[in-house]
């Protein structure tokens, strides 16, 4: 019963009947408390999302797997210091529960509790356990701890996957041996339920029906494939050895004989063929037959004898084989091919040619003294005159070198499909490894070495796309994660990049497309409300696009994106203080999220604290070397703590990583002009106008160093253009009282 239960709530578990899976295991606790009961219903409960029932379930519970699974819903209901204590080595055990599972898991703890030293120092030792747990090392790169991919999945990588997984390679070959096996073992059955057939037709059929020996006389024993009213003897007439060629093989003796089989116990007391019983079903009665009524029961059945023999010396072994195959009881006729008859004749030429370099002198030696072991429920049984240990040491033979030979080519294709394995995963792990650390141009150049299969997926081109997004080339983002949703449209992964992406674009249509998309698609995704508040936001929504990200965080706690979205828009309306909650709720995730440290950065740079602006900036920066914008910023609140030198080298780094960003030419024009030189100044707005031609801000500081340099008339041209770009109601009001200024002196101008 305990079993029975068992297997039904792991098959309900395979088929997600989860409903029907509880109450079953609910049962199985009831009748058989066990602690390894309470693990079933306990995992039945995780997978579907109750997490607080495993945990009253499994509190106080010692064993490994109970310590996991408690853990693991402990870290679902955000109980870290509890999921600690279980997983973590104790005086009763000194390892972490599930290898490298158990590990993964405690460094998503440490992780979330913001120890990253020891959150690092678990997710390697998960993957020195199981270098295919991709997720530890992704973990890793998120936290830019991560070795490179060549010397994680390497040579000894390579090692531990072929000790881990070699019983796949061991089961694989089991089962095509025992595949054979089942065939030849089938085809004998085959063989023997013809038997049983043609007993069925001798004893119930009329005479016409029953099988003819060559003279005619009737036998009911055709070719001595089995009657059911006579006991089987293993005689030592020519008919008999001729039966010895026939397609009905007894099954291998060491891999399918039944342990307590009496033809085993047989065959140890006496290695003669004579001796050996082929019952495998021990009867309650068994007696003896004597020599008199065996001769006379040998007589009658085997009058013809002369005539058998002289068949066997004839040499047509094979034409036998073929009639035991297709005669059946009533004289009718059966495909060989259909009994499988091919393989049963290779069989029994294989044992022909065995037995032909065999000395059997004991057959003839003593043809009229027999004492074999008579069964009374041996007439229901089917069975072959052959020797079965010859038999079963021939096909043993054959086996193990075909096995072996096997055994070398399937070793060989194991060990290059873990090398394609790491080779992939190299290429994918430094793709990745790259993009956490903001490296986009090389990651790039890394998954375009990928096979064009492994590229063109949504997760590859998800991280494409994100490099794109990085990297500020909005064009080129859009268009690889275009691709993404055409290679996978279920999956989310990245859409909340893509929707700021559009966002970026201003692309309203596309986006608000994609946000419908994504909550039809999946409406607990956090990806899918944060495309919904960026489509709210382009349309200067921002409480609605708050409630939006609101509502993703509230899905999935742990998503930083949509903390920091909610940092955004919390800016957008002014309201600094939830701002900053939000972004430091971010950091708290994943404090490696460079996007809530620029946030901050902004946030006391427009609430003119610039020292706490530096410094969160220079936090961003660390993380993203090469963000153009992040160094823009930066070198602006180096500027307004009057750093000028180090502001000038911030906007020239700034300007080499992106030369289409005209922030930082902008700002570099600005320190200038506070550095007084116009000229340099003049020269750096110039060549911004190439790249941002309709930009008021630019007009209006050229018109500033010309009023400087008392070039009132370049000045009024440079403030016109710049109102007639239509600039933001700040600047217009400041423009027009710099026209109204024009000729004031630049001393009196503070003043006034």
């Amino acid at each position: 019963m305990e079993a029975i239960l068992a297997e039904c709530v792991r098959d309900n578990l395979r088929y997600f009947v989860h409903r029907n899976a509880i109450f079953m295991c609910e049962r199985l606790c009831a009748q058989f408390p066990s602690e390894t009961n309470l693990q079933l219903l306990a995992t039945c409960y995780l997978q579907n999302n109750q997490a607080h029932c495993a945990y009253q379930i499994l509190k106080g519970a010692h064993m490994a797997q109970s310590r996991y699974l408690f853990a693991l819903s402990c870290f679902q209901m955000d109980l870290f210091s509890e999921a600690e204590a279980a997983l973590s080595p104790s005086e009763s055990s000194t390892e972490v529960p599930n290898g490298a599972a158990g590990h993964y898991l405690l460094g998503l703890i440490f992780r979330y509790t913001d120890r990253r030293q020891s959150a690092i120092h678990h997710f390697n030792q998960a993957l020195a356990l199981d270098p295919l747990l991709w997720t530890a090392y992704e973990e890793l790169c998120i936290l830019g701890a991560a070795e490179e991919a060549t010397k994680v999945f390497d040579e000894g990588a390579f090692l531990c996957i072929q000790k881990q997984y070699q019983h796949i390679e061991l089961s694989s070959q089991n089962m095509r041996v025992s595949s054979e096996d089942h065939d030849i073992a089938s085809t004998r059955s085959l063989g023997s339920a013809d038997d049983i057939t043609r007993q069925l037709h001798a004893q119930g059929n009329s005479l016409q029906d029953i099988s003819r020996n060559n003279h005619g006389a009737a036998s009911s024993q055709p070719l001595n494939c089995g009657s059911a009213g006579l006991p089987f003897y293993n005689t030592p007439s020519p008919m008999a050895t001729q039966s010895q060629l026939s397609g009905v093989a007894p099954p291998p003796l060491l891999r399918n004989a039944q342990p307590n089989g009496s033809n085993m116990r047989a065959f140890v007391a006496d290695n003669s063929p004579r001796q050996t019983v082929y019952s495998t079903i021990p009867g309650p009665r068994r007696k003896f037959v004597d020599e008199g009524k065996l001769r006379k029961v040998s007589e009658r059945l085997f009058s013809d004898s002369g005539q058998r023999r002289s068949m066997r010396l004839a040499g047509e072994s094979v034409v036998n084989i073929n009639s035991c195959l297709s005669v059946s009881g009533n004289g009718r006729s059966h495909s060989s091919k259909f009994l499988g008859g091919s393989k049963l004749i290779s069989v029994a030429t294989r044992s022909l040619t065995y037995r032909k370099g065999q000395s059997w002198t004991n057959e003839n030696a003593d043809e009229g003294i027999h004492h074999e072991v008579h069964d009374d429920y041996r007439s229901s049984i089917p069975a072959s005159n052959s020797s079965p240990f010859v038999d079963n040491i021939l096909l043993e033979e054959e086996g193990l070198s075909r096995s072996s030979g096997t055994a070398v080519l399937s070793g060989s294709r194991y060990n290059d499909g873990a090398s394609e394995i790491l080779a992939i995963l190299r290429l994918l792990g430094d793709g990745f490894r790259l993009s956490c650390l903001s490296r986009c141009k090389d990651a790039l150049d890394v998954f375009i070495k990928l096979p064009q299969k492994h590229y063109n997926t949504g997760w590859v081109l998800s991280l494409v796309g994100k490099a794109y997004f990085e990297m500020v080339d909005y064009l080129e983002a859009d268009r690889a994660f275009s691709l993404a949703r055409i290679a996978s449209p279920h999956s989310l992964e990245g859409m909340d990049i893509y929707s700021t992406v559009l966002y970026h674009l201003k692309e309203d249509m596309k986006l608000s497309y994609l946000a419908q998309e994504l909550v039809a698609t999946d409406r607990l995704a956090p990806q899918s409300w944060c495309a919904m508040g960026n489509c709210y936001s382009l349309q200067r929504d921002h409480e609605t696009a708050l409630k939006n990200f609101q509502r993703s965080v509230q899905l999935n706690s742990r998503f930083a994106y949509a903390h920091t979205l909610c940092g955004h828009e919390y800016v957008s309306l002014e309201d600094f203080e939830n701002g900053i909650k939000s972004y430091q709720s971010a950091l708290m995730v994943d404090s490696r999220h460079y996007n809530a440290w620029y946030g901050l950065g902004m946030i006391y740079l427009r609430q003119e604290k610039f020292e706490f602006s530096e410094h969160h900036f220079r936090m961003a920066f660390r993380i993203n070397p090469l963000s153009s914008v992040i160094m823009s910023y930066l070198g602006t609140a180096l500027h307004a703590l009057k750093k000028n030198n180090e502001a000038l080298e911030m906007m020239e780094r700034a300007i080499l990583a992106d030369k289409k960003n005209p922030l930082p030419l902008f700002q570099k024009a600005n320190i200038l002009v506070s550095m007084e030189n116009l000229d340099g100044a003049l020269a750096v707005l110039k060549e911004l106008k190439e790249y941002a031609p309709c930009e008021s801000s630019v007009y209006a500081l050229m018109g500033r160093i010309y009023k400087r340099r008392n070039m009132h008339d370049k000045a009024m041209l440079h403030f016109g253009l710049a109102l007639d770009l239509k600039p933001s109601a700040t600047d217009v009001a400041a423009i027009k009282a710099a026209i109204e200024k024009l000729h004031v002196p630049d001393e009196l101008e503070d003043v006034l």
